[in-house]
């Protein structure tokens, strides 16, 4: 396949950031890649796709950084380009939870690898697992005994939290784990006493032990619209009105689920 995608991201402080987008920003036009940089004083959020060497020589340019040399970053591949620009942005926050108490560049909150995680499922064990993400994300697949709290937006996640039991350990997910960063910290502010993330969501979760106890796709924020279990596209694609997932026979009469 002729082009490597790669996500990563990191919480850390940094004060130097009209230097860096322009350096990012020169980097990226240079190696033709496509996607979104992410750069704001609590961090970076980098989604990149371009030809594979670009992207190995983009990493070890990243790695001369000390600051982001330790970035772990989930790879696919595809035959198509799925993005269309190529942007460096600075940010007040590299994902919007409008919550200024909460500093994951300061505090990290525990997580859970995913052959841990997968085993506490084997297990059957009482928890909660609880997904993150979006509800419109949800509906193109989720983990079969997980709960959602049904929001538009992630910045209603704080707002929702009293729906959660605290009763019980709690493993929560999005896509790619940045998400669950700020979510895990603002549980436990709250009160709660046993959070856990799954390391690197999702996508993470499928490199590492596949798809077992999950149901569905994954959708992801690009013309992919979504991924297997296997971390390849599909064919279904997003409704416009309700953000739902389409099969392709829908796409010809219509969305299901508004009509």
């Amino acid at each position: 396949m002729n082009n490597l995608n790669i996500a990563g991201y990191k919480f850390i402080s940094l004060s130097d950031l009209p230097d860096l987008r322009t350096a990012f920003l020169e980097q990226c036009l240079a190696f033709h890649f496509m996607g979104t940089i992410l750069l704001s004083s609590e961090g970076i959020n980098i989604t990149l796709s371009g030809a594979v060497e670009n992207i190995k020589l983009f990493k070890a340019y990243l790695a001369e950084d000390p600051r982001f040399s330790d970035i772990t970053f989930r790879e696919s591949y595809s035959n198509q380009q799925p993005f269309k620009f190529m942007r460096v942005k600075i940010k007040k926050e590299i994902i919007t939870m409008k919550q200024p108490t909460i500093h994951p560049e300061i505090k990290k909150a525990p997580s859970i690898t995913p052959t841990d995680f997968k085993q506490w499922l084997d297990d059957k064990r009482d928890i909660t697992v609880l997904d993150t993400r979006n509800e419109y994300e949800v509906r193109f697949g989720t983990f079969s005994q997980a709960t959602h709290l049904n929001i538009k937006d992630f910045s209603e996640f704080p707002s929702m939290q009293k729906k959660i039991n605290s009763q019980k350990p709690i493993v929560m997910f999005c896509t790619g784990g940045i998400r669950c960063e700020k979510a895990a910290l603002q549980l436990m502010e709250a009160g709660f006493q046993e959070v856990y993330q799954l390391e690197g969501g999702i996508l993470n979760y499928f490199s590492e032990v596949g798809g077992d106890h999950y149901q569905g796709e994954c959708f992801v924020f690009d013309h992919r619209v979504a991924l297997d279990t296997d971390l390849q596209p599909t064919k279904n694609q997003q409704c416009i009105v309700c953000e739902g997932p389409i099969t392709r026979d829908q796409q010809a009469v219509g969305c299901v689920s508004c009509n």
